[in-house]
């Protein structure tokens, strides 16, 4: 089953960013879908990592995941690995276990160890919009009507720094009391207890990097993104790892709702150390519009798949029609707007 043919694609979003997504097609006909992990204005430049690794992955075994996976690090990446070349790497791994359920016949889960829980929780993020806390609210209350119990959203303003004015930490103050007095106790809880459970991961994109963490009990909860740390293998590993430490997995997906999101949801299913992962509502339209076969969401739960593969499908021709444009100018943050700021007010 020799891996035959690897295409890009660019889906245009009009939102937060754009998605790439590749097809892996083997010499048999079969194809899977993988998808990589971008930033506003590099999703060009994944594309092209991964049309660059894929002269070196056609003619190979979709079955060798692992083998495949550490020739492109020691060989290709001559173990220098980047963000971009790891989110490449994981877009073709993802693709490679979506061929290899449905050569099986059986859902991906089933080939990683089995389902631990029958469906999967998700906490709704992309949605907090709008250009005062009153309107960031009023979206608030939109995603709960969808039934989600669990939400995220940044409260801070402006772009990120590494100084927090006073300020800024009182406007925070007032967003979260009024994001909670207008959700209610069961969806925007803060914990006041001490000690607060340490989250961190979702910068982090190698084993290497995770073992560290780990090994210096830095943290409670691991939120790697599958679509970034070297896809389903990976994140397996990165597991194991947290499991007999007693760390929990909450994985980060700032990905589609297609196909990101389904290799996360199998996944989910499999870690007995699983918590909540992430859904970016802000994507869900777009998605919808391409797919040909979907994930079922209910009240911030997915059910398990049960078809081969990831359990997804994709129409080219839909996708296709919403292509990618090139980022503008984004206003990344000038000298001037670092602390100490002349009449600063906060806003969003």
């Amino acid at each position: 089953m020799k891996i035959a043919h690897i295409e890009t694609f660019i889906l245009g979003t009009g939102s937060s960013k754009d998605l790439l997504f590749c097809r892996v097609e083997t010499e048999d006909g079969l194809y899977g879908w993988g998808e990589a992990y971008v930033t506003h204005g590099k999703e060009k430049v994944v594309a092209d990592c991964i049309e660059a690794m894929a002269r070196h992955v056609i003619g190979r075994s979709a079955f060798n995941i692992r083998h495949t996976g550490q020739i492109m690090f020691e060989d290709f990446a001559i173990r220098r690995i980047s963000l971009e070349l790891m989110a490449a790497w994981s877009a073709i791994e993802i693709a490679s276990w979506d061929i290899i359920g449905k050569r099986a016949g059986l859902p991906v889960y089933n080939l990683i160890g089995g389902a631990s829980r029958e469906r999967v929780r998700v906490y709704a993020n992309g949605w907090s919009r709008g250009t005062t806390i009153e309107e960031r609210v009023e979206r608030g209350l939109q995603v709960k009507a969808m039934g989600f119990t669990a939400a995220k959203f940044d409260p801070f303003p402006g772009p990120w720094r590494s100084f927090v004015d006073r300020r800024d930490e009182d406007f925070a103050i007032d967003y979260v009391r009024a994001m909670r007095q207008a959700l209610g106790p069961l969806v925007a809880e803060v914990r006041r207890a001490v000690p607060i459970p340490i989250v961190t991961g979702e910068a982090i994109y190698s084993k290497e990097a995770f073992f560290e963490c780990l090994a210096k009990r830095a943290a409670d909860i691991l939120n790697p993104d599958i679509c970034a740390v070297g896809g389903i293998s990976a994140m397996l590993d990165i597991a194991a790892m947290a499991q007999p430490q007693a760390v929990v997995m909450s994985p980060h997906n700032y990905n589609s709702t297609l196909v990101g999101l389904a290799a996360t949801v199998h996944l989910s299913a499999v870690m007995p150390n699983f918590r909540i992962t992430e859904y970016f509502v802000n994507f869900q339209d777009v998605c919808h519009e391409i797919s040909t076969t979907s994930l079922t969401l209910h009240d911030g739960w997915i059910d398990l798949p049960t078809a081969p593969g990831l359990g997804i499908d994709i129409d080219v021709d839909k996708l296709r029609a919403h292509p990618h444009q090139e980022s503008t100018h984004r206003g990344f943050r000038q000298y001037w707007e670092e602390y100490p700021r002349k009449g600063y007010t906060p806003s969003l």
